[in-house]
């Protein structure tokens, strides 16, 4: 069975893929997962190997009673399965005060997933998302920890608001490309391996400065071939002098720091 081609998931089947996934989250015995998409199971099984508890949560109900009787000898301290939209689900409802986050997820979503788990009161520990391969490349730019199957060193440095948002709350790292033949059906581009690990509200003074900081990151983005400084206002003029940031630089090529400096004042 396919799922509903509205949910705009694919079944990935590829043994290599899915392990590289598992290896990507770095799966301890007994972690709790949280896994979005589970479609068919094939990467619920590689979790439930390797002896993580898996809450599943599929949007497509038509293969929750499928996932049901496959995974039906385990107990539902090990598994569950949840009917739903993950972008619905109440993180507070986890049995577990730590958990990881993974899930091959719909390209039309990445953003609204990010932002629902990276600034919930409950965090994950660790995220990995098979995401558009383009995505993923934008977002690992400018971190220096990404191997070599990901973007070029020279391709490296411009910023976007999603790239910002999950760097302020974790090390981003892209971990392998997905062709889109290893997928069933297959999508019309290729996939990527996303991993954020050591996710936390640490680069935050405090609440004010976390709102402070997204407020001052989508206004720096509003008008993208504008420079900064124009989009923020000329009451920013000593804060951008003060911080060190170019008067003629454009939002997206302001690193991480620079927006926690200038949105801590």
């Amino acid at each position: 069975m396919q799922k509903k081609k509205s949910l705009g998931q694919h079944f990935l089947n590829s043994a290599h893929y899915l392990n590289a996934v598992a290896d990507a989250a770095h799966i301890k015995k007994g972690e709790t997962i949280l896994e979005i998409g589970p479609g068919n199971g094939s990467l619920t099984s590689v979790l439930l190997e390797r002896g993580a508890k898996v809450v599943a949560i599929e949007k497509d109900s038509r293969l929750v009673p499928l996932l049901r009787e496959k995974f039906k000898h385990f107990d539902i301290s090990k598994f569950q399965v949840v009917d739903g939209d993950a972008l619905d689900f109440d993180i507070a409802k986890l049995n577990s005060k730590n958990f990881k986050l993974i899930g091959n997820i719909p390209y039309y979503i990445t953003g609204a997933l990010f932002k629902k788990f990276l600034t919930a009161k409950h965090q994950p520990s660790t995220l990995v998302f098979l995401i558009q391969k383009e995505v993923a490349e934008r977002i690992a730019r400018s971190n220096p920890d990404a191997n070599r199957s990901g973007p070029r060193p020279e391709r490296r440095g411009k910023e976007s608001i999603l790239s910002l948002s999950i760097k302020a709350y974790g090390t981003p790292k892209y971990i392998k490309t997905v062709p889109a033949g290893a997928f069933s059906p297959p999508p019309k581009v290729d996939s990527a391996i996303l991993a954020v690990t050591g996710i936390s509200r640490k680069n935050f003074i405090n609440t004010a400065h976390e709102e402070k900081f997204f407020m001052l990151v989508k206004k720096g983005f509003a008008q993208k071939r504008k420079f900064l400084l124009s989009n923020l206002g000329k009451s920013y003029t000593s804060v951008l002098q003060k911080t060190g940031i170019d008067a003629k630089a454009r939002a997206e090529d302001v690193p991480l720091q620079k927006w926690l400096e200038i949105s801590a004042g």
